[in-house]
């Protein structure tokens, strides 16, 4: 799981310093093109038939959607703002998935959890800021963006016994790739040799990524793997300052805590609804 963090904001680190010559549509695709191309041929070599004949196809398809939404908005929301803050409002999703646990989960939420889906979104609003500075549009999107993922994560749950896992990524990338390749032809500019390589390494690392966080959700319970996803933070700070001098302010830095303890609350509680 820390390995699956790691990587993760480095591909949102290739994105942003292509965004300003290819259009968001296009780094989308590209990230799905070669995505698919690493995790496609794994599924069918491990599990050819629930590939081909998948269950459950509609939640699969809205699955894909949830992330390409949430790619779409994410990528947009870095074009204008460090990573490390558009990641920070990215983090309402655990917060959003708690609260909409028992209308689409069915699954009881108590007070304890209800208040840290409350304290969290106090810390979004710390890194918002309304009213004291100009609430930025990649902000929102970047709110948008946790929505999205919110809903992917919910989906996923749903379909947590339909299929294994590297196949339910397999039918996410392939959704991704076809509908982005629509928009495509709208918005293509040819890259470089250089460019193609780091679209490549966007999309592998991307793999790579979602990959071993599979790889970790097989070999260990949600609730205890979900406080090990907030490290990305820490590599998303260092590729945003390294690679685009970009740093968190003290106000930002709060609300991370904020949102970061909030959550790690709720994935406690799970553990401890589980065990009981």
């Amino acid at each position: 799981m820390l390995a699956s963090v790691a990587l993760l904001p480095i591909m949102d680190g290739f994105a942003k310093s292509m965004s300003g010559t290819f259009a968001i549509a296009q780094l989308v695709w590209a990230r799905f093109l070669f995505q698919s191309l690493l995790i496609v041929p794994l599924a069918l070599a491990t599990s050819p038939y629930a590939l081909l004949r998948p269950a459950r196809l509609s939640l699969q398809v809205a699955r894909g959607f949830g992330i390409l939404i949430g790619t779409f908005l994410f990528f947009g929301a870095i074009r204008t703002m460090p990573i490390a803050d558009a990641l920070a409002l990215l983090f309402i999703a655990p917060l959003i998935v708690t609260a909409l646990s028992p209308l689409v989960l069915g699954e009881a939420v108590g007070v304890r959890r209800w208040a840290a889906v409350l304290v969290g979104f106090a810390g979004a609003l710390v890194v918002l800021r309304p009213g004291l500075t100009v609430l930025q549009p990649g902000a929102l999107l970047a709110l948008g963006a946790g929505c999205s993922f919110a809903g992917y994560v919910l989906l996923t749950r749903r379909l947590s016994a339909a299929a294994p896992p590297l196949v339910t990524l397999a039918i996410t990338s392939l959704v991704c790739l076809g509908v982005s390749s629509v928009l495509l032809p709208a918005v293509w500019v040819t890259p470089t040799l250089p460019q193609l390589a780091a679209m490549a390494a966007m999309g592998t690392i991307g793999a790579g990524g979602h990959y071993l966080m599979i790889r970790a959700f097989e070999q260990a319970p949600a609730a205890l793997l979900a406080p090990f996803g907030y490290g990305e933070i820490v590599t998303a700070t260092i590729v945003g300052y390294y690679w685009f001098g970009d740093f968190p302010d003290g106000p930002t830095w709060l609300g991370i805590a904020i949102l970061v303890a909030s959550g790690i609350y709720i994935s406690l509680r799970e553990r401890v609804r589980r065990r009981s």
